[in-house]
């Protein structure tokens, strides 16, 4: 949510910051705006909509200078307008603002400034920090910087920001509490940006912020200290491995289908040196240093959102049929807020794409509280999650800049999956069964491009479709989980309606929405449920509902139910769960292109929900 990029050197900032901001669209936003130090002030340019429209306002004018900042913002208080765009300005005019989170007590901290005679010209909680920061710096005649520190320590909620004075023109400040910041330190110039992305064109060199720390760019270079005390921090410069080429589409019309078809190699990417087929079992170095403790843990608990959510729910279907281990899986949302029986004989996984949910982050900080062993899957390295928690896996998928997640998600299943396998040999699952199941993992890849070379088929269901207001999506066991996600891939996405079920739950409810107009998924491996979901297909079938089944073996019941039949390649039936989420993420996309939606940014929505 929201992004925001910063530049100090020697080059004109303006198409520097533009650059940035597209880097960042992905994140989701809904109006951009950036401001350019120049002559001893700065000029603001803010737009709603799109960045190419700021763009459009910046590309005639005359706006020049070698330090600024820009942002785009997701709105949460105060509507999306050229008003409520960021940056922010106080009501002295020197000092500019940029923000990611939200100020909690920013009702609070605003009347008392109304009280001093300051007015507001917009809605939101961002203007109220800028507005006591030069409340501050004027009243308590304190420098730049000092009038930062103490107004964040004032403020109670989560925030990246970035700041400009007039008065002090060749320095920018910055903070993290909650919210992501990179610094990228270039040659004589240095970059700032909410992730690494809008960095990979100028330099490798970055900085991650911790918590509570503050930045300080200046011509004498960078410094960073800790807000609580002021204490110096020397912190290690890191390399950063993002390429151009991934963040590019390429030759893809979008990147949500660029990255579908990656699923081929980042699969195997993310097993990669992890599978010992001989044995039957995997090496996971990142959680080596904790596997006594992972072992003998009392309690399993995985915490996510969203897609990760769905992705922990496959995994407690594996790792209690491989390992025989009962798992827990909770919202992010709500684990933070429940009463829990945790301990320190608890293991709590948490799973993200990007390593910077807030919710996920504030389930990690209270399984710390309670001394649980904390355990992140995540995509991101140097990402908060990565380093906030005990041990974990990464996934190795690459950036993934569409909105709606896909390779991130078969990516966390391939990680879940090794877990299962490996805490499954420890738990008497047979070396017999384990080399069957990683010889099926390490054919992934291969099972991928096979399934992406049926996508004409999923495209003529689509075309058939297209009209529908409604989907119901079927699975049950481990499937069930993957109906959850084709129905939240197509709601996000296409605007269609559409609900994840357990199959056998229709006939609880969901039975009476069913007419000749209503598409209805099925996911139907032949398992130890194929029977009984046949026999979900017939119910349906007799209500005239439009059947389209996912299957790992074509019959010809099934061919006389179904008015769409796709086959799943699959070498181990297992394996279902993962192969067949990808055909659902090619039947959203193509609906989505036939409807016309903006595929790689739907509204409303981030790629990274970094506020609650």
């Amino acid at each position: 949510m929201c992004g925001i990029v910063g530049y100090f050197g020697n080059k004109n900032a303006v198409q520097l910051l533009i650059k940035g901001l597209k880097r960042l669209e992905y994140r989701g936003y809904d109006s951009a705006g950036i401001a350019i130090m120049g002559n001893g002030s700065f000029t603001v340019t803010k737009k709603a909509g799109k960045v190419r429209d700021l763009e459009s306002l910046v590309k005639d004018s005359s706006i020049s200078g070698t330090v600024g900042i820009g942002h785009t913002r997701w709105a949460t208080h105060g509507e999306p307008s050229d008003l409520n765009a960021h940056p922010h300005t106080d009501y002295t005019g020197k000092f500019t603002l940029i923000h990611n989170g939200i100020i909690e007590n920013y009702t609070v901290l605003k009347k008392l400034l109304e009280k001093k005679g300051i007015g507001f010209q917009t809605q939101t909680d961002t203007e109220v920090l800028v507005q006591l920061i030069s409340a501050i710096y004027h009243e308590e005649k304190t420098t730049f910087e000092q009038a930062v520190i103490i107004a964040l320590q004032k403020v109670i909620g989560t925030y990246g920001v970035v700041i400009m004075c007039s008065d002090e023109p060749n320095q920018i400040i910055a903070a993290r509490l909650g919210s992501p910041l990179v610094l990228g330190v270039g040659n004589g110039e240095y970059f700032l940006a909410s992730d690494a992305s809008p960095l990979v064109e100028y330099t490798r060199n970055v900085i991650y912020l911790e918590e509570g720390e503050i930045l300080t760019v200046g011509d004498d270079g960078y410094q960073i200290r800790k807000l609580e005390n002021n204490q110096k921090v020397d912190k290690k410069i890191s390399q950063i491995t993002l390429t151009l080429d991934e963040i590019e589409k390429g030759n893809f019309p979008h990147y949500m289908l660029k990255e579908i078809y990656e699923q081929e190699q980042t699969i195997v990417d993310t097993m990669r040196g992890r599978l010992i087929l001989d044995e039957g079992t995997v090496h996971l170095g990142g959680i080596q240093d904790h596997l006594l403790r992972i072992e003998r843990a009392r309690h399993y608990y995985i915490t996510a959102c969203g897609t990760s959510w769905h992705a922990g729910l496959v995994g407690k279907y594996i790792l209690e049929e491989f390992a025989g281990i009962p798992v827990h899986v909770e919202y992010a949302s709500e684990f933070r807020y429940r009463e829990l029986v945790i301990d320190s004989r608890s293991v709590v996984i948490a799973i993200s794409q990007s390593g910077e949910t807030a919710d996920t982050l504030a389930a990690i900080q209270k399984a710390k509280e309670r001394a649980c062993l904390t355990f992140g899957i995540c995509n991101v390295v140097g990402s908060s999650i990565s380093r906030e928690t005990d041990c974990g896996i990464y996934t190795h998928a690459g950036p993934e800049i569409g909105v709606a997640s896909t390779k991130a998600f078969t990516a966390q299943l391939s990680v879940l999956y090794m877990l299962a396998l490996y805490l499954g040999r420890k738990n008497g699952y047979s070396k017999k069964d384990g080399i069957e199941l990683s010889h099926a993992l390490h054919d992934l890849g291969d099972r991928v491009h096979d399934i992406l070379n049926i996508s004409d088929q999923i495209l003529k269901v689509a075309e058939e479709t297209v009209d529908a207001d409604n989907y119901l999506y079927l699975g049950r066991g481990a499937n069930f989980p993957v109906a959850l996600e084709g129905a939240l891939k197509l709601k996000e996405i296409s605007y269609i309606h559409a609900e994840g079920y357990p199959a056998a739950e229709i006939k609880h409810g969901p039975i009476a929405l069913i007419d000749d107009k209503m598409p209805v998924v099925f996911l139907a491996p032949h398992d130890q449920t194929y029977e009984k979901v046949l026999s979900n297909i017939q119910e349906v079938k007799a209500r005239k509902g439009k059947i389209i089944t996912f299957t790992d073996r074509i019959t010809s019941d099934l061919e006389a139910l179904s008015d769409h039949l796709i086959e799943v390649s699959v070498s181990h039936p297992r394996t279902f769960p993962i192969l067949a989420t990808i055909p659902l993420q090619l039947l959203a996309y193509h609906l989505a292109v036939l409807r016309g939606c903006d595929v790689d940014m739907p509204r409303n929505l981030a790629k990274s929900v970094t506020v609650e």
